[in-house]
């Protein structure tokens, strides 16, 4: 039988049955449960847009969206956000979903900190960064109901959350710096750690190899 909360659909197929065992295995309560609340999250957004998306893909694509920030799928030489779209559109390929499909998970993830671009590409696309802006950000909750948000929170708690999530982000980039440059990542590891020296893109033109 699905699960349903807050009105949103787990759908009961074994994709997401095993997207959720391969999340579960990698990632601690606090991200697991911040994975299925940007699912729902972005699932309640996209409906009350009429945004039309496939369950199955936002399901991935919310589960997976923070994987690259766990151990077992942390690279040390690119950002956290393409590990975790790698690793989805790999496991979306080998459960039968097409190129296209993978491809546009792959984005959602891949883009799921840069603002604004998400909104105008595909609705499975748009949907993991409507539930990352609500659940980490904040964004336009008025959206939401208070009988949903209660629902969702109560399947799926946030004890200190935005502490919890801050240290994650924190722990999952601090030994890849250099990923952070031209994203918003670079205020975490700035907060957490005194020393930390932002690369500055006006320094970056004005001293480049080019003699003018």
């Amino acid at each position: 039988m699905s699960e349903v909360i807050a009105g949103i659909t787990i759908p009961d197929t074994e994709l997401v049955k095993s997207a959720t065992e391969l999340v579960r295995d990698a990632a601690d309560e606090t991200l697991f449960n911040h994975s299925r609340r940007v699912f729902l999250w972005g699932s309640l957004k996209a409906a009350a847009r009429g945004l039309e998306v496939d369950p199955e893909l936002a399901y991935v694509g919310g589960l997976f969206h923070d994987l690259g920030l766990t151990p077992k799928y942390a690279t040390t030489n690119r950002r956290f956000e393409i590990d975790g779209a790698e690793a989805a559109r790999t496991f979306l390929l080998e459960h039968g979903r097409s190129e296209e499909e993978a491809r546009n998970v792959w984005l959602a993830i891949a883009l799921h900190t840069t603002p604004e671009i998400p909104s105008y590409l595909a609705p499975e696309t748009a949907v993991v960064t409507l539930g990352v802006e609500t659940d980490v950000l904040g964004f336009d909750l008025h959206e939401i109901t208070d009988e949903q948000r209660a629902e969702v929170v109560k399947a799926h708690p946030r004890p200190g959350f935005k502490n919890r999530i801050l240290e994650a982000f924190y722990q999952g980039m601090a030994n890849r710096p250099d990923t952070t440059f031209g994203t918003m990542n670079d205020d975490v590891l700035a907060h957490f750690d005194p020393s930390f020296q932002r690369a500055n893109f006006v320094e970056i033109i004005k001293n480049n190899a080019w003699p003018e």
